[in-house]
């Protein structure tokens, strides 16, 4: 039986302010199978972009361990955490972050420029990938030039190029209306089921609960049910 893509055990994360230690993360377990489409909810402040951040390698746990596709994350050097980043993990945020004096190609282009790969396998890389979420047309806009919902479908391209194992969206839609953010949920799952990509969620959104293959609610920094 293949092992799990994502194995969190007892995860705490503390973070000091001031005087005072903050649990944002509390004993944390949780396992990710491979093309699973997750959902983890949770009022604000419950734990939810912590948990992402621990699995997407941007910060690390204060104790506990995380293994993603059989690697351990604790211990591995900051090259070692970017190059797991950069080949395995592919981000998504509810602000898009793209580039705006970019092109969407070169926005989308960008991850596979900073793996140093031949100019001609980017090209067509991007190409596709942009293919794949129907914006071939729109491909010599910048993002002032698009709308929200053609932001977020280059930002999908972009976290997709690189062929990673494991997407994180962080919030996707939340910043979309409510027509919009249903095009990108449905996008988001043919991907899934198509490409076969695992995604991970941090939702408020009844949509992505909907679809999710599994719902894991967070609070006050533990998982309190999974759905």
């Amino acid at each position: 039986m293949a092992s799990p893509l994502v194995k969190i055990q007892h995860v705490w994360k503390q973070y000091r302010l001031g005087k005072v230690t903050v649990d944002a993360l509390r004993g944390v377990s949780l396992a990710v199978e491979h093309g699973e489409f997750l959902a983890i909810v949770g009022p604000s402040g419950s734990g939810k972009t912590t948990v992402l951040n621990m699995i997407g390698c941007l910060d690390t746990p204060t104790s506990g361990t995380i293994m993603l596709d059989g690697t351990e994350v604790k211990g591995l050097r900051p090259s070692q955490l970017a190059e797991m980043r950069s080949h395995k993990i592919g981000f998504i945020f509810q602000t898009f972050n793209l580039i705006p004096v970019l092109t969407a190609f070169e926005n989308v282009e960008y991850p596979l420029l900073i793996q140093g790969l031949p100019a001609a396998h980017r090209r067509a890389a991007t190409a596709q990938a942009l293919e794949q979420v129907g914006l071939a047309a729109v491909a010599r806009h910048r993002p002032g030039e698009l709308s929200g919902g053609q932001q977020q479908r280059v930002a999908i391209a972009r976290a997709l190029v690189a062929g990673p194992s494991l997407v994180l969206a962080d919030e996707p839609t939340a910043n979309l209306d409510s027509h919009t953010a249903q095009e990108i949920v449905e996008l988001m799952l043919s991907l899934n089921r198509t490409a076969g990509v695992t995604c991970i969620f941090s939702t408020h959104d009844a949509r992505i609960m909907q679809y999710a293959s599994r719902t894991v609610e967070m609070r006050d920094g533990q998982i309190v049910a999974h759905g």
